[in-house]
């Protein structure tokens, strides 16, 4: 036998084989740090959102607030206290020329430019006061009342010097503070960027994603379900595995267009309310928990079908028992990225009139509504800088409540989680 026959299949002490091995560790070694720089990259755009939203949010939470002293003794209101402890006192007080009574005590005490300190709504929270204590009516008093926007901007350290100079002013004087502006989280959409608040597009989000979720998880399980155990192979079910695939991919608008078109215009269900704009949001979400069924159902062993049938289980309780409850970590999955879609979504929501100015939190799906990615392009449209603080701070109350929703999915998918 030749001297080849007794050589190993592979030498790696040679040159060439040597240069190989280098060139393949060079080669892993440029591929673990272009990984490493994409995941930098990526955190560090995470952070700067994150850190911007922040910045600029962290303001839309405050209140600044103005003492204003008003004296109702020299001149009261022509009004009859016992309309006080009645549902009509808001009139009473406002038809009385409350309002008017706040702007003058403004200029006397900050001057002519008074008026431009306070908020619009300034004289709601004296005619709160006043409703807390009628006694008010018949003494001078020092009322909080919230800033106007260009004052608050200037609190913060933004906004025109003149602003900035006030603020000074009136720190020293201990007329001005500024606090955690709780009412940002019990409110609704407002015209004053002082006013406003969050809480009715916050509701307006619980009421349309439960609506999705009743509607999509259980028809979109159920088709994977009947798609993957039970549905026979032929044209028709090849056609409708296409179709649900594509309608994975359909832009949203579209599914808007389909809502206002069957929903409203033919089903003649109310305009702006959660549970259109539920259902709406249930058909686009739909094909991709179904897909992602359809996988976690095909992932499950056939040892387990077989097992299960061999031991005398029906087909229903081998697919119920054993096949979804196996399934349903990957079916969870699908679920949370379908909802994380439809959380963000605004366009389908636009179509079925979900933009409206609503004051007024909705009491259930039936009521007019909007939903928080609305409100924020809404606020955002506004030319006032106090717009532009709430915009944020309804930014990072959107995110906390995806990551909130998010959570509960995930907890909810380890827990169901078995292994074989």
């Amino acid at each position: 036998m030749s001297e080849l026959s007794h050589r190993a299949p592979t030498d790696w002490k040679t040159d060439a084989m040597q240069k190989r091995i280098r060139k393949r560790y060079r080669a892993e070694r440029r591929f673990r740090a272009i990984g490493m720089a994409a995941v930098v990259i990526s955190a560090s755009f995470l952070f700067f959102l994150l850190a911007t939203m922040i910045g600029n949010g962290a303001a839309g939470f405050m209140r600044t607030e103005v003492s204003l002293p008003i004296d109702f003794k020299s001149a009261p209101l022509e009004i009859d206290r016992a309309q006080l402890a009645t549902r009509g006192a808001d009139l009473a007080l406002a038809g009385a020329g409350l309002e008017d009574r706040v702007k003058t005590a403004a200029t006397a005490a900050f001057g002519a430019k008074g008026e431009d300190l306070i908020a619009g709504n300034a004289w709601t929270a004296v005619r709160d006061a006043i409703k807390e204590d009628p006694n008010l009516l018949s003494q001078s008093a020092h009322i909080w009342v919230p800033a106007s926007s260009e004052l608050d901007a200037a609190a913060d350290g933004g906004g025109e010097p003149e602003f900035r100079a006030l603020v000074q002013q009136l720190r020293e004087r201990g007329a001005l503070q500024s606090g955690f502006n709780a009412a940002f989280l019990s409110r609704a959409d407002s015209t004053d960027p002082t006013s406003v608040g969050i809480w009715g597009a916050l509701k307006g989000s619980i009421l349309t994603m439960l609506v999705t979720l009743l509607i999509a998880f259980p028809i979109g399980v159920l088709s994977a379900v009947y798609l993957e155990e039970y549905a026979p192979k032929n044209r028709w079910t090849d056609l409708i595995e296409v179709s649900i695939n594509n309608l994975a991919a359909v832009p949203s608008i579209i599914f808007g267009l389909l809502g206002l078109a069957v929903f409203l215009g033919t089903l003649g269900l109310p305009r702006s309310a959660p549970l259109v704009g539920g259902l709406t949001l249930a058909l686009m979400i739909m094909p991709v928990i179904v897909i992602a069924g359809r996988n976690a159902i095909k992932a499950v062993p056939p040892s387990i079908r077989d097992a299960a049938l061999g031991i005398g289980a029906s087909r229903i309780q081998v697919v119920f028992h054993h096949v979804i409850p196996l399934a349903l970590p990957g079916i969870l999955t699908g679920t949370i990225i379908g909802m994380a879609r439809a959380l963000g979504e605004t366009a389908p929501l636009l179509l079925i009139g979900m933009r409206a100015f609503i004051v007024t939190p909705p009491g259930g799906v039936f009521d007019p509504a909007t939903v928080l990615p609305v409100q924020i392009f809404l606020w955002s449209d506004e030319v006032s800088r106090g717009f532009i603080e709430k915009t944020s701070a309804a930014i990072i109350v959107l995110l906390a409540f995806l990551l909130a929703m998010n959570a509960l999915a995930i907890y909810l998918r380890n827990k169901f989680e078995t292994r074989w």
